[in-house]
């Protein structure tokens, strides 16, 4: 089904569109439809959320799988059929949290990778490596999926860049507590969040998932260098204030600029796009 998609869409548009996505933000789709259920398909466990259906424990691991596969497979048609006549590149946009270790500890290191690797390395590390990366394979086990040999050579390097979504940051630690029986993919991270340190908050947007951190701009994009090759406003400014807009003004400075800084130290950066009021309105 995917595949008689794509080739509309390729067949169509291919001599315009030059840059393809084939999914934006995959994981998002996955916690949030799977495993706390908030989004569609509304599945989950009941202990993590208000579903009829679902499990939380193995079905975001499931649906994440089967995007990489399905993901590979539009790639696969791309380029066997359409990128060399229309020039163009594939890849897929993923989204990536930067998580800072609370303290020097080495728990808290290793609690601010398994966050990384269950958030954008989840998807990008099959994409490069071929495979799950390792902390997931250890944590997860049987619940975890794997590619078959012929899956592997599919979905290892498919895609011509690296489209990354960043927007915050946030300190982690290690909570020194055993696994819980009662598990989802969230409590698979066994991770502790912290919006503040030594007595200093994080600055808050009006999201309240949203706090700014220019500098994890770079510390994001350095690390997708390393390892793998928006703000919003609050709904009761009034007109005049909307239109002076310096907080999103300085937001897009401090961001850009730590991502010069990030591009300065050999990140290929080739664009930035800001998100509009109409992304993801479908």
């Amino acid at each position: 089904m995917i595949t008689h998609y794509v080739d509309f869409c390729f067949k169509t548009f291919g001599d315009r569109v030059k840059t393809w996505m084939t999914f934006n933000e995959p994981r998002v789709v996955v916690a949030l439809g799977f495993d706390n259920g908030i989004n569609p398909p509304n599945r989950c466990s009941k202990q993590f959320g208000n579903c009829t259906n679902g499990n939380s424990a193995t079905e975001p691991y499931i649906a994440a799988h089967h995007l990489i596969l399905s993901h590979a497979e539009a790639v696969e048609r791309y380029r066997e059929k359409y990128q060399a006549k229309e020039n163009g590149r594939i890849d897929i946009f993923l989204d990536f949290v930067w998580y800072e270790p609370l303290t020097r500890s080495k728990a808290d290191y290793y609690a601010a990778q398994r966050a990384k690797d269950f958030h954008v390395g989840w998807f990008w590390h099959p994409l490069v490596y071929g495979k799950y990366p390792r902390t997931m394979q250890k944590i997860v086990r049987e619940r975890l999926s794997k590619f078959t040999k012929s899956e592997v050579e599919k979905v290892k390097n498919s895609f011509d860049i690296l489209c990354l979504n960043h927007y915050t940051s946030y300190h982690i630690y290690d909570p020194h507590r055993p696994p819980s029986n009662v598990t989802d993919y969230q409590q698979d991270w066994n991770v502790g969040f912290v919006y503040e340190r030594n007595g200093v908050p994080i600055d808050q947007a009006h999201s309240k998932w949203l706090y700014e951190v220019p500098w994890g701009m770079y510390k994001a994009v350095t690390y997708v260098k390393e390892r793998y090759g928006r703000m919003d406003d609050p709904d009761n400014l009034t007109f005049p204030k909307s239109l002076h807009d310096s907080n999103r003004v300085n937001f897009y400075k401090s961001y850009l600029k730590d991502l010069k800084r990030a591009m300065d130290d050999g990140a290929n950066i080739t664009g930035y796009f800001a998100w509009s009021i109409l992304v993801n309105f479908e």
